[in-house]
């Protein structure tokens, strides 16, 4: 078998590893939110359960208020907590595969540039021009891809500080209301 055969046929089985670690961490993040979800839906029901048992027991309007108003405050928490939790699930799982992704991008493009090259040296007298045409195809490809990778490297930081900045206004606007 000759060398970019080699070279061609490593980088798929790298890339077919590289799909498995995905689906893996893909299924252990849903694992993760399913467990979020569950406890949650546990912990809302339960808190649901005594509220209304507080609420059934006032007799006044007034009592009736107060107990609704201190059972708010703690409902919007765990929701705030929630979030926050889904987002951490979130973003640690997109951290994960981006690094893996990244990691396979390198290898799977030094193994094609390397059979392109050892292919190109092959060619034949006079294709001078589209060596070169292939050639700078491969770094206007790659130039690109930075540029991408950069711009959504620079939208994560700006949602993340967004979130952080609206989840700051909801725990002021909670403690406010109390």
């Amino acid at each position: 078998m000759n060398k970019p055969n080699e070279q061609i046929i490593a980088s798929q089985q790298a890339a077919i590893e590289a799909i498995v670690t995905i689906a893996n961490t893909s299924l252990a993040t849903a694992e993760r939110l399913a467990a979020l979800n569950l406890n949650t839906a546990r912990s809302f029901i339960t808190d649901g359960a005594a509220g209304l048992a507080a609420l059934l027991s006032v007799k006044d309007a007034q009592s009736f208020v107060a107990v609704q108003s201190a059972l708010a405050k703690p409902v919007a928490e765990k929701a705030m907590t929630y979030s926050r939790s889904v987002y951490e699930i979130i973003n640690e799982s997109a951290n994960g595969l981006s690094q893996i992704v990244e990691g396979q991008r390198g290898e799977i493009k030094k193994n094609f540039v390397q059979a392109v090259e050892q292919s190109l040296k092959s060619a034949p007298t006079g294709s001078e021009p589209v060596v070169a045409a292939i050639r700078s195809a491969l770094a206007q490809a790659d130039t690109a891809y930075e540029t991408m990778a950069q711009q959504a490297q620079h939208a994560k930081a700006t949602i993340e500080a967004n979130v952080a900045a609206a989840n700051a206004a909801t725990v002021k606007l909670i403690n406010q209301a109390a």
